[in-house]
């Protein structure tokens, strides 16, 4: 599945858009991550537990975006989005979305 965030894929026509593809996770943070967190606040740099949620929640969004694509019969995925929203206190939602499109 060739993935764009452009609306074209290069040397590629689409012949055909087949709608919107999208994805989405919804994850909470953990007590053991947010001692860490906490911690690291206080002296400062990079959360690194919740970069990796972050990283983790993203890869799954764009898997589901892509299943998303296949069940329509993409080729491709262009203009690809990613989005976060608070869904409650403590827990967001990743959302992946984009046109699926047929190519030549």
């Amino acid at each position: 599945m060739l993935l764009s965030t452009t609306e074209t894929i290069a040397n590629r026509s689409i012949t055909e858009c087949l709608g919107i593809a999208r994805g989405s996770t919804v994850r909470a943070r953990n007590i053991g991550r947010d001692i860490f967190a906490g911690l690291k606040n206080i002296v400062g740099g990079e959360i690194e537990e919740y970069t990796k949620l972050q990283a983790q929640s993203r890869e799954q969004a764009m898997q589901r975006m892509i299943l998303d694509a296949e069940r329509l019969g993409a080729d491709a995925v262009v203009n690809v989005r990613l989005t976060t929203s608070v869904v409650m206190q403590g827990a967001s939602e990743m959302l992946a979305y984009g046109t699926a499109v047929k190519l030549s």
